[in-house]
């Protein structure tokens, strides 16, 4: 049975799909002005494994991530490049897809730009008009938020108490403070799409549920996202789609914790975010997963160049545990049996956490803890030069479980394993001419190479079935 917890009930609940084994997804892509960053990749990385625990778990999972492709920011970043939006927003969707592509994020189902769904838009917009619960103010249109009884019940924020801090900024024409746009008149020079009220653009809030409903139906399964969308903007999506459809817009809403830098929210705003591009120059992008799914989803994370070393070197084990399934396979059987691993339990363990809330900070743990299993029999039979054929296969078993594991949660191992395939052949070409260099007596040679693969974080070590190596220690 999985458990999520839901942002609207403020507990885990027990997940139960809509309609039978098959969810409908919602995750709020990027705002294309800039190249994503590590908070964006956390959001990225969380949804993926989300989506990948559920489609091992049987569901067929329909995903719907947008991208809002027309905004302030994007013209502002034209105007400073000299460019037309439709290039800057073109420039940083590949930009994106490139990084998603190499963090091995699943492609969504359905990728809507905003610009390509103005009608859709529009039509709801003219929807909420038609029943009462939106106005217009010479050429912008506003939803009326004392209309919506139920305001607040995401973010758990009262009326009053919002009120207390919202004003009207200048050029604004609501009649409430927390009345929000869902049409913006277009000022002079700006772009803007025909409408009933005039040349403008969409609110930032009404893209997604247009676009949620269109791929989706007026009611969905999950709807995931930072902590920083539930308010304003998750909380607006509800306050309209309700208001739309009169039905409940979503069943379970899902949200990431930020990405800390020195206690605060890493964000373009602050200026202290670092670009995945920048993070993908200096480690592997199974490196940057781990350091994200090495926390739970929903607890915030502290970025740190030392913690990305830390996930490094932890990767690393979990690989040369992965390596060693080579040297088990050559160690001579024997005769005796013995206890093996209790492969079983460590399986429900990993289930039972990814289960709980997709808790993937415990999930990893647990092939932490079977790897080191792993290594104490292991060792023991390749210094003995015998290990007896239940233990063998228990050992294999336990690190094709390892590998699989990971494997779910979207780790590229194949692909990391045949890059560094030539890297490991260097390697045990060194160890074959120290091995000759040791016959030789060239004992001082033998050491050299020894020593210097250390330096470069490769350990050799000598066992009567051969010298094996491991990476990172």
């Amino acid at each position: 049975m999985i458990k999520v917890y839901n942002t609207l009930t403020g507990k885990k609940e027990e997940f139960k799909p809509l309609e039978g084994k098959s969810i409908k997804m919602y995750v709020c892509g990027p705002t294309v002005y800039d190249d994503a960053h590590i908070g964006h990749a956390r959001s990225a990385v969380v949804f993926d494994v989300i989506r990948r625990w559920l489609e091992e778990r049987g569901y067929k999972v329909t995903v719907v991530r947008n991208y809002t492709d027309i905004d302030d920011k994007i013209i502002k970043r034209a105007k400073e490049r000299n460019l037309t939006w439709k290039e800057i927003a073109e420039r940083y969707i590949k930009s994106f897809e490139a990084d998603m592509k190499a963090l091995n994020v699943k492609e969504p189902t359905f990728k809507p730009k905003v610009t390509e769904h103005i009608p859709d838009i529009i039509k709801m917009i003219e929807g909420l008009i038609e029943k009462g619960y939106a106005y217009e103010s010479d050429g912008d249109v506003y939803f009326s938020v004392e209309k919506f009884p139920q305001y607040g019940k995401l973010s758990k924020r009262k009326k009053e108490e919002l009120l207390a801090g919202a004003r009207i900024l200048p050029g604004e024409k609501k009649k409430n403070p927390l009345d929000f746009a869902l049409w913006k008149k277009s000022k002079e020079g700006e772009p803007g799409w025909d409408s009933p009220w005039g040349k403008g653009r969409p609110g930032w809030h009404i893209e997604c549920s247009a676009m949620s409903m269109k791929y989706l139906g007026e009611t969905m399964d999950i709807h995931g996202g930072g902590l920083d969308l539930i308010f304003p903007h998750h909380e607006n999506e509800i306050a309209q789609s309700e208001s739309f459809t009169g039905k409940p817009f979503v069943k379970y809403w899902l949200h990431n914790g930020f990405v800390m830098v020195n206690s605060e929210k890493m964000s373009k705003s602050l200026g202290n975010f670092f670009t995945i591009k920048e993070i993908l120059k200096e480690f592997p992008p199974d490196v940057l997963r781990l350091f994200l799914l090495l926390t739970h989803y929903r607890s915030p994370i502290d970025f740190s160049f030392e913690r990305l070393k830390e996930s490094k070197n932890a990767l690393e084990r979990l690989k040369n545990i992965i390596l060693s399934k080579q040297a088990i396979e050559k160690i001579p059987v024997a005769e005796n049996s013995t206890e093996t691993i209790n492969i079983s339990k460590f399986k429900e363990e990993f289930e039972k956490a990814m289960d709980d809330d997709f808790n993937t900070a415990k999930a990893i743990g647990v092939l932490f803890e079977l790897g080191k299993e792993i290594n104490i029999r292991k060792d023991k039979a390749l210094k003995e030069g015998k290990i007896s054929a239940d233990e063998k296969e228990s050992l294999i078993e336990s690190i094709s479980f390892i590998e699989e594991a990971l494997k779910i949660l979207g780790f590229k191992l194949s692909q990391e394993k045949s890059s560094g395939e030539l890297e490991d052949k260097l390697i045990q070409l060194l160890i074959d001419i120290r091995q000759d260099l040791r016959k030789e007596k060239n004992f001082k040679l033998a050491d050299k190479i020894r020593d210097k693969l250390k330096e470069l974080g490769i350990t050799l070590e000598d066992l009567p079935t051969g010298t094996v190596f491991k990476k990172g220690e």
